[in-house]
């Protein structure tokens, strides 16, 4: 991967919506553990929610992210900033980000697409995990932002030249 000093219009494009659509999914989420036992045991019922806006956005979530890491393998990324163990950790979260991006969304579809039950509970808690880490993913390109003062944000809002 080659070291870049910003991200490509794509890049950003991608960021956000997977953002938002992951923001999206988990406030949408309220009675998909009712609608995937009516699926499973294909019966129906009364819901507060359309299951299959929750499942195709958590396909495209699962699409969005892959190209997001095509991209980024074969155009680059920025280095992540900071020193010692602030560094390992900006590099870990990142990592643990994109594995929650894929596995949430995987597990997921394995409820749905292949039937298995059991995978529901643990796509629900790595959700929290997921919003709960990219909420400190948010929180710390704030305060890079405006407390470090060193543009970090501004890389995901205007595209390198």
């Amino acid at each position: 991967m080659s070291e870049k000093s910003g991200y490509s219009s794509l890049q950003i494009l991608l960021h956000w919506s997977v953002a938002i659509l992951v923001v999206f999914n988990y406030f949408y989420s309220e009675g998909m553990g009712k609608a995937a036992h009516q699926h499973l045991e294909g019966t129906t019922g009364p819901l507060p929610l359309n299951p299959q806006i929750h499942v195709w956005v958590g396909v495209a979530v699962l699409v969005l992210t892959l190209l997001r890491a095509v991209l980024r393998k074969t155009r680059g990324a920025p280095d992540v900033p900071g020193e010692g163990l602030f560094k390992m950790a900006g590099l870990w979260g990142h990592r643990l980000l994109y594995l929650l991006l894929f596995v949430v969304p995987l597990l997921g579809m394995a409820v749905w697409f292949l039937g298995l039950d059991a995978a529901g509970d643990i796509h629900a808690l790595l959700a929290n995990a997921l919003l709960i880490l990219a909420g400190i993913h948010a929180a710390m390109g704030i305060f890079h932002q405006y407390v470090l003062k060193d543009g970090l944000l501004v890389r995901m809002m205007k595209p390198e030249r």
